[in-house]
């Protein structure tokens, strides 16, 4: 019995020198239950919003200023032309237009009903339609505040309309978002274990001792997966437009070119996860657990990042997936150009070569 209690103490002492383990064992719970209740939320905060006035009369700009005192949102801009909405659209960060119709306080006080447009940008169904809910619930009880005192009771009409997206069907969002985690999830895994495989199998020295530089062995692992990859993202793409009936508005060499930067971009992030892990094993567990948590939570995929509290906006920015749901979701469901999509392209080309520059010198450092 002294020798089985020994045995569990000695277990207990392996277990606490390894720090890795505690991690998993503590640090790893603690950083999930906080991703979690913090990332996972159907609530809206601070969604930006744009104003058309056509009225600009008293009623609309107390109906403005209760809408801009709640936290749910922000106004982004007032506009001047209803030719501008599908422009402020098209450029991503505005998700709804509030359009007051001419004269609303003079309708409001003549004939007791006046009406605004809600419109948003259904590109996320869920969003658009909690948008919607929202500003009803601020108009219900700005109308209820008007007619306490009066016998015929003033009546704001809301009317809701869903640009891009009018059925609020699911499918255009889930499957912009479920080909981003497939290509970003099954390239870093590819060529995670390029390298590590690699050592395992005692061919790294040869690489070591070879003429071949640093850069070409890099380039070299990702190259054979580019094409592998691309094979992925045509299946899904016809499947999704065939099966699933989903629109492709905007260009598909567009969509394309988007298609494999991002299988680069995530494919040299694979290489840098293979050049900082020891075995396959290890590489596997970075690229499958580490990757697959935020680019579902952190990506914008199901919930709205600017609900999210500020220090896991500023992390989503790291994470590449969230830029090509922005690039896929305005080619496809928008059919907007480069002219709107150039910043989330470079910023993809940027970590792309962070990405591999980073591999690169950490292949270096193995060599010396």
């Amino acid at each position: 019995m002294k020798r089985f209690i020994g045995f569990i103490k000695k277990e207990f002492y392996h277990i606490f020198r390894d720090r890795r383990s505690l991690f998993i064992l503590f640090g790893m719970p603690i950083a999930q239950i906080m991703l979690f209740g913090f990332a996972i939320t159907n609530e809206i905060n601070n969604v930006d919003i744009a104003v058309l006035d056509h009225s600009k009369d008293a009623t609309t700009k107390e109906i403005i200023n209760k809408i801009s005192v709640s936290k749910y949102f922000s106004i982004n801009q007032f506009i001047d032309r209803e030719s501008d909405i599908e422009t402020i659209f098209k450029k991503g960060k505005v998700k709804a237009v509030l359009n007051f119709e001419t004269g609303f306080s003079k309708k409001l006080i003549t004939n007791h009903k006046a009406t605004i447009q809600i419109i948003t940008d259904a590109t996320d169904p869920n969003t658009a339609n909690t948008i919607s809910n929202y500003v009803n619930a601020i108009l219900q009880k700005y109308q209820k505040g008007l007619n306490e005192d009066i016998t015929i009771a003033y009546q704001i009409v809301p009317q809701t309309r869903m640009v891009y997206n009018p059925e609020l069907k699911s499918v255009y969002m889930f499957v912009p978002g479920v080909m981003t985690i497939i290509l970003m999830l099954v390239s870093a895994m590819m060529t995670s274990i390029s390298i590590t495989r690699e050592k395992e199998l005692g061919t790294m020295e040869i690489l070591l001792v070879s003429p071949i530089k640093p850069i070409q062995v890099i380039v070299g692992k990702v190259f054979p997966y580019i094409f592998l990859s691309i094979i992925n993202a045509i299946v899904i793409v016809v499947l999704s437009i065939f099966i699933f009936k989903m629109p492709v508005q905007g260009s598909l060499f567009l969509l394309a070119f988007e298609s494999v930067l991002f299988i680069i971009t995530a494919l040299a992030l694979g290489i840098l996860i293979s050049t900082i892990s020891a075995t396959q094993q290890t590489a596997m567990m970075i690229s499958l657990m580490g990757l697959m948590l935020p680019v579902i939570l952190l990506s914008g995929f199901i919930f709205p990042i600017s609900s999210m509290p500020l220090p896991l906006q500023v992390i989503s920015n790291i994470i590449p997936a969230k830029w090509f749901i922005i690039i896929i979701k305005g080619i496809m469901l928008k059919g907007v150009g480069v002219q709107y999509l150039w910043k989330e392209t470079l910023i993809l080309v940027g970590m792309t070569i962070f990405f591999i520059g980073l591999s690169v010198k950490k292949y270096k450092i193995r060599l010396e």
